[in-house]
């Protein structure tokens, strides 16, 4: 995979973030676009603020991170929070 590739991916999912932050800050927390691994195909994010150790927080990062991701950059198989 080419880094012009990669790069675009990786703009792809800082805006998909970008496109949720406002939600997601209107509960107190926050989430940061950490790095994405082309061999599989892994976006890594970091949960904060009001997030880190929530109950729903896997749910906010399934549904609502991931699928957000997904939508905007269809290469990305898998979210994970680091």
């Amino acid at each position: 995979m080419s880094t012009e590739q990669t790069t675009s991916i990786e703009e792809r999912i800082q805006e998909a973030l970008s496109s949720i932050r406002d939600a997601i800050q209107m509960d107190g927390g926050d989430v940061e676009f950490v790095s994405y691994d082309g061999l599989t195909k892994t976006a890594f994010v970091s949960l904060q603020g009001a997030c880190v150790g929530c109950p729903a927080s896997v749910m906010t990062l399934k549904m609502g991170v991931e699928r957000t991701i997904k939508k905007v950059a269809p290469e990305v198989e898998n979210v994970e929070a680091v």
